[in-house]
């Protein structure tokens, strides 16, 4: 079995930890396959998956949406190196929650710490990516992206 054969399952665990945690109704957009490398334009958490799925998992969006979401969960918009701290745990919360949902279903992985991503930068060095818009109600759209190697 070639180690990315499951990439559709750790994108749609993803996605189901992300409206789990955020705990609002959410409408998901269609993939968006992509190559060569990807833009990021505000702020953005990678996480790095290994074990029977590898990977590296990315949460990308607008500032103002992550600071909706600190003000939903939180009770406070937090902004400048708050924020980022947020989104740092945020991912890590939706990565933790994506092995233990991967792990129902029989298959293991392990996580990195997540690196936070400010500013406009252009990330390489994969061969393929999928794109997916998860729409939260009330806040707004955060990217769900997920890059694989092969």
């Amino acid at each position: 079995m070639h180690k990315y054969d499951g990439a559709t399952d750790l994108l749609n665990s993803a996605i189901e930890s992300i409206k789990h945690i955020f705990s609002c109704p959410a409408q998901v957009d269609a993939p968006y396959l992509f190559d060569q490398s990807l833009l990021q334009s505000d702020v953005g958490v990678l996480i790095g998956i290994v074990g029977d799925m590898e990977g590296r998992l990315v949460i990308e969006g607008e500032s103002r949406i992550f600071a909706q979401l600190s003000q939903n969960m939180c009770g406070i918009a937090l902004e400048g190196e708050m924020l980022h701290s947020f989104v740092g745990e945020m991912a890590n919360m939706i990565a933790g929650n994506t092995s233990t949902l991967l792990s129902g279903r029989g298959k293991q992985i392990d996580i990195t710490p997540p690196t936070v991503m400010v500013g406009e930068l252009r990330l390489y060095g994969f061969k393929r990516g999928i794109r997916v818009t998860v729409h939260l109600e009330a806040v707004g759209p955060v990217n769900t992206i997920l890059l694989l190697q092969g």
